[in-house]
């Protein structure tokens, strides 16, 4: 059977923590069909609204911005809130399938990032509240950070989005996935930490989720990378009335596509450029993405659009 990671949305979790949980069961359902057929399963999550709220609340109920939760530690928040969901979701789906003997762990990991990425010099990743103009450049002058206007709705801080280079806690998490385990890592893209003299120090970025995932997956050796989205497949012309959906595609196709500008830059372009990077890292290794709902049928080549060398 395959070692296979999953990559799942911080969308498909819902807007509160009620809906979260409901929603982790849905998506447990889908993790346990493929533990059930023997595959060995490592977990990564989103956390675009759940960390949102998490760094709101601290905006809202701080005196100053010194006061104001770091972003890093938000982050670190949100894995530990999603991971519970997940964690208590898989586990109970497991048991009552029979494979309690299974341990699901929730793992808090830092992804190291490099300081010279070229987004620390251009932050485009929204995240917080929104302000007017006015406070948000009182907010400016005050903390140094960077506020833009957001879509007529107001201004928001924004913060890089730098690319992942190593996962600190790659020896703990490979012996859990040996040990066989079902882990859940790379939380939000994981906490980015850089290396600073002689420690790790956690910076306000933000992680694409499908790209750490991608790198979990080429660290842990993994065979196959899938994508869990909104849509069962990827498509080509989309929205257009020569839509067209793929099914099995080489990575130069994929490359192709990307560079005719078929991929939305916020929405599928990173998911496709995540798997292409797994992909193309060793011959044999499949990248997936598909829908939550039809995960299992994923591997059987009744949906979703896998790429390979």
């Amino acid at each position: 059977m395959s070692k296979i990671v999953i990559a799942l949305g911080g969308n498909a979790l819902g807007d509160s923590a009620h809906e979260q949980l409901t929603k982790a069961q849905v998506a447990a359902k889908s993790i346990a069909d493929l533990i059930s057929d023997g595959h060995h399963v490592v977990i990564a999550h989103g956390n675009g609204p759940q960390v949102g709220k998490i760094r709101l609340a601290f905006e809202e109920t701080s005196k100053t911005q010194e006061d104001v939760m770091p972003f890093p530690e938000c982050t670190a928040m949100s894995q530990g809130y999603i991971g519970y969901h997940l964690q208590q979701a898989i586990d109970e789906e497991l048991v009552a399938r029979g494979l309690e003997n299974i341990p699901v762990v929730s793992m808090l990991t830092q992804v190291v990032v490099d300081p010279a990425d070229p987004a620390f010099t251009n932050p485009t990743k929204p995240i917080g509240g929104y302000y007017s103009e006015a406070k948000a450049q009182q907010l400016m002058t005050e903390s140094g950070d960077t506020y833009i206007e957001d879509a007529g709705r107001g201004w928001r801080r924004v913060v890089p989005s730098p690319k992942p280079v190593d996962i600190y806690e790659k020896i703990s998490l490979k012996t859990l996935v040996d040990a066989g385990q079902v882990v859940i890592a790379c939380g939000g893209g994981g906490i980015p930490v850089v290396y600073e003299g002689t420690r790790y120090k956690g910076v306000d970025a933000v992680i694409d989720k499908d790209f750490a995932a991608a790198k979990m997956a080429a660290l842990i050796d993994a065979d196959i990378f899938i994508i869990l989205t909104a849509v069962d497949q990827v498509f080509v012309n989309y929205g257009q009335p020569d839509q067209r959906g793929l099914t099995t595609v080489t990575v130069a196709e994929m490359q192709a596509y990307i560079d005719q500008n078929q991929f939305a830059p916020g929405s599928m372009l990173p998911k496709v450029e995540a798997a292409i990077a797994f992909a193309a890292s060793k011959d044999g290794r499949q990248a997936v993405i598909a829908s939550l709902e039809k995960a299992a049928e994923t591997l059987a080549g009744k949906s979703g659009t896998t790429i390979q060398l």
